[in-house]
């Protein structure tokens, strides 16, 4: 009797195990994301990018003090559309929080995506939890100075496109917009991700650089292509605008390999960024929205087990 009692024991104690194990701390639900293409500052210099050993992302890392390992979770709660009051000039690539402020360090040599001016863009933007939200688009002013802070004031008051509730699909929104014709250059384009299921917004830098049209750019299919051959037969057919023919990359550094094109961003949350209170951002997060009913029902299933255990041990050994 004392071998059953002690194995009944063993058997409740193992039920239980897993459900103790739960990520009782990980609060709800992340919608974690940021640009993979063209690939944003944050991404490019995190230890799945490939431009991490470059100049300015060895000095990013080096003014973060640690890398972006957190490379999707770039959030501010509570923000609700007020990004030029809550998040300060110079600040913009880092929203404010102190676990980036190595990507708004002020120099000309980023990781860059080359773009066509005026051009078709299909940004994506890597994510694995659908959310409903608006994603603006911004381009730098025309005279835009990378070698000085992101400011306010270098973009303009509005988007040149915002995107409402776009579909998930594969592990990324893809978000199509038309480019401004009147850009050349080294540019930002600056993408505020603003979830409406939950109360943070995303910020994020991409840097690029914008050819003119009728310039091929990098040597892919970026650009219009120049006058018709004498052999009309030898000549490719054109590239439907998508992700890989709207834009091509500066440099190989600068653009995700094919198999991390959409890669899938962390989903815990113990690498939450620090916000200016001090809080982490998932715990500010699960301030306002609670547990997820997941996180609850397995509560309550780990109390029930470990109830059912105690009460049956002490009847087994009255026998």
């Amino acid at each position: 009797m004392t071998r059953m009692t002690a194995r009944l024991s063993t058997l409740a104690a193992a039920a239980a195990t897993p459900l103790l194990l739960l990520p009782w701390t990980a609060g709800p639900a992340q919608a974690h994301g940021a640009p993979t293409d063209p690939v944003s500052r944050v991404y490019a210099c995190s230890p799945q990018g490939s431009a991490r050993g470059t100049a300015a992302c060895r000095a990013a890392i080096a003014a973060n003090g640690a890398p972006f390992t957190a490379w999707d979770n770039l959030r501010v709660p509570g923000v609700a559309g007020r990004d030029r009051q809550v998040i300060p000039d110079g600040r913009l690539c880092s929203g404010n929080l102190p676990a980036y402020r190595g990507l708004d360090l002020a120099r000309a040599d980023w990781p860059s995506t080359r773009l066509t001016s005026g051009g078709r863009l299909t940004l994506t933007y890597a994510s694995t939890i659908a959310h409903e939200g608006s994603f603006r688009l911004y381009l730098t002013k025309p005279g835009y100075d990378p070698s000085k802070p992101l400011k306010w004031s270098d973009l303009p008051d509005r988007p040149f496109a915002e995107i409402k509730n776009p579909p998930l699909s594969n592990g990324a929104y893809h978000l199509g917009a038309t480019l401004p014709a009147d850009r050349t250059g080294r540019q930002m384009l600056y993408t505020i991700w603003q979830n409406t299921s939950t109360p943070d917004t995303y910020y994020s830098c991409s840097d690029v650089v914008l050819t003119g049209k009728g310039t091929a750019a990098g040597g892919g299919t970026g650009g219009s292509r120049p006058g018709p051959t004498k052999k009309p037969a030898a000549r490719k057919p054109a590239a439907s605008p998508s992700a890989h023919s709207a834009h091509s990359s500066h440099s190989a550094s600068a653009r995700p390999s094919a198999a991390s094109a959409t890669p899938e961003p962390r989903k815990d949350s113990s690498y939450a960024a620090v916000p200016d209170d001090g809080r982490p951002v998932a715990e500010a997060t699960r301030a306002k929205s609670g547990p997820s009913a997941p996180l609850l029902a397995g509560g309550a299933a780990a109390v029930l087990v470990l109830t059912a255990a105690a009460a049956l041990v002490p009847r087994l050994r009255r026998r």
